[in-house]
């Protein structure tokens, strides 16, 4: 017995067909919704693939993106970290993140994580010069020169 599909116009199988062709879903491909442990990021999976994460995660749920951050935490330590002391200190990073809410002042914030990271930059080691405009280094601190004034062009004064 041959079965021959037949396509409308619009490129799709007529009803019959289509259910015909469609494959039964056996209950292990049925979709669940997963909460990770650390960040509370809730995922669709199937079953099977929640038990394997719990396996790999000593029976915790954790989702990809806490799994690299774990990762990294061991990869980055001074000294040598096992997996458990990693989900522990990622662990305990996400509930003080959650805990401590929103900024009061989003504003603030934003202009203090700026701060931060300028003052990280201008700390951090390069090489000498290494882009014509960078700063020069002048007693150990960086030191922003002029190239000219725009004054004398303003008031036309030269």
């Amino acid at each position: 017995m041959s079965t021959t599909i037949i396509s409308d116009p619009m490129g799709g199988l007529s009803a019959p067909e289509s259910q015909a062709a469609a494959p039964k879903l056996n209950p292990q491909s049925e979709i669940e919704s997963a909460k990770c442990d650390c960040c509370g990021l809730t995922e669709e999976c199937t079953p099977a693939y929640i038990e394997h994460v719990r396996e790999r995660n000593m029976g915790h749920w954790i989702c990809g993106l806490c799994s690299e951050a774990i990762k990294d935490e061991i990869v980055r330590s001074e000294r040598l970290v096992s997996t458990e002391e990693a989900m522990a200190t990622h662990m305990n990073f996400c509930k003080k993140f959650k805990a401590s809410g929103p900024p009061l002042n989003p504003t603030i914030h934003l202009i203090s994580a700026m701060r931060q990271i300028l003052r990280r930059s201008l700390d951090s080691p390069r090489g000498s010069n290494s882009t014509p405009n960078s700063p020069k280094r002048m007693g150990g601190r960086a030191a922003l020169t002029r190239s000219g004034s725009c004054f004398p062009a303003l008031t036309g004064v030269e």
